[in-house]
């Protein structure tokens, strides 16, 4: 029987396997919206809420390449939107600072904290991400030795290339590392493709890796099933 390899870290997803996305990027989008009404009238006029976001994702079909960088995305689609209806282009910037920080007010599941603190104490932690989360905003950047986004590195997941280098950077080989995410795909398997063990963060109760065929090395709920989970592998 081949022997498996003891965890020597745990790399993790942020946006829904740290705190749920959705509501954060619709009071963002929200919130934008109205700014835009008061600074950028002419955008708020023409477009809703929804029609700004579908000319987003046309832009995103036409220009792959922002799959890397969301946060160009969002600002070149809103950069069209204001050349079409000739707004003043001094208030983008003013207009992308308010979806930011708007987008960093994310509210961690209530197991997250308590977890990160359990499990730093029995391995190191780190963070591979295609997002644009600010840890540092946030206030959680300390939990992590190491933070790699897809926008700053240049390969996004389920590229292997991003998983290798988190193990790099924290020295550790690719067989001792975990990942942990909620997307079958881009986390679970993109992580293994890489050499890595993938979690499945199923907070939903979701059977979809039947469906996917993807075999997560493990599959949790919370982080209290995560800290069970690390700690019989630390044991055996």
């Amino acid at each position: 029987m081949k022997e498996i390899a003891r965890p020597q870290a745990i790399l993790f997803d942020l946006d829904d396997t740290l705190w749920p996305i959705a509501p954060v990027i619709a009071e963002a989008e929200l919130t934008l919206h109205a700014w835009l009404a008061a600074h950028a009238p002419k955008v708020a006029h023409a477009f809703t809420i929804e029609e700004l976001r579908a000319r987003r994702l046309a832009l995103l079909a036409e220009q792959p390449h922002y799959h890397l960088d969301l946060h160009q995305l969002r600002r070149a689609a809103l950069e069209a939107a204001f050349a079409h209806v000739e707004e003043d282009a001094r208030h983008l910037d003013g207009a992308m600072r308010h979806f930011t920080a708007a987008r960093n007010a994310v509210q961690l599941y209530d197991d997250v904290m308590p977890g990160l603190m359990r499990l730093a104490e029995q391995v190191t932690l780190g963070v591979v991400t295609n997002g644009m989360a600010d840890l540092e905003v946030i206030g959680i950047a300390h939990h992590f030795k190491v933070s790699l986004a897809a926008s700053r590195f240049g390969k996004a997941k389920p590229d292997p290339a991003i998983f290798l280098a988190a193990c790099d950077a924290l020295d550790v080989a690719p067989q001792h590392a975990v990942y942990v995410g909620d997307d079958l795909r881009l986390d679970v398997e993109g992580a293994q493709k890489a050499g890595l063990r993938a979690v499945w963060m199923n907070r939903t109760g979701s059977t979809a890796h039947l469906e996917a065929n993807i075999r997560p090395d493990a599959i949790c709920t919370d982080f209290h099933e995560l800290i069970a989970w690390l700690e019989q592998q630390l044991a055996d």
